[in-house]
């Protein structure tokens, strides 16, 4: 549910919640279980970490754990270059390089980020697995990460002819 009108679909900071709530009063769900819902999926996302903002709840660590495991690793890879080609950006551009995955970015710099998508393994993709709250997907993060690195370390080789 924390993906219905996401904000960089939708532009909106409440549209989201609001429409998890409409959805779940619809099915008569009771008001305590649709805030604890709403608080989830309100705060699951990267940019909004980005932003200070923290919560400290064993249900919003698990949603976020699994949202950015489907970030990272082989599936990851295939949604950053389908989303950039969405957008309409280029795959790489050696002028528009690719910051230090080191380099935090603030939530402001990361929301206005219209990169070229290898840009964005750096701007986030590689940033996720040390961001991750339970062990279980600490422990998943680590293949799909290295599957990351050894992507970006082919595409550079053969970007630049070493293949």
């Amino acid at each position: 549910m924390h993906d219905i009108e996401d904000y960089k679909y939708s532009g909106s900071e409440t549209k989201c919640a609001e429409v998890v709530t409409a959805h779940l009063q619809a099915l008569c769900v009771e008001q305590q279980l649709i805030q604890k819902v709403v608080d989830v999926v309100s705060n699951v996302s990267f940019r909004k970490e980005l932003g200070g903002v923290k919560h400290e709840s064993k249900a919003l660590f698990c949603v976020q754990d699994a949202d950015r495991l489907d970030a990272i690793g082989a599936i990851g890879i295939a949604r950053c270059f389908a989303y950039g080609g969405s957008k309409g950006r280029p795959l790489y551009d050696p002028i528009d390089a690719p910051i230090s995955k080191d380099i935090a970015l603030s939530k402001e710099e990361y929301t206005k980020s219209a990169t070229p998508s290898v840009n964005h393994f750096y701007e986030k993709l590689l940033k996720l697995k040390d961001m991750l709250k339970t062990e279980t997907g600490k422990r998943l993060a680590d293949k799909r990460h290295a599957v990351m690195e050894e992507f970006l370390s082919e595409f550079f080789n053969e970007w630049e002819g070493k293949c």
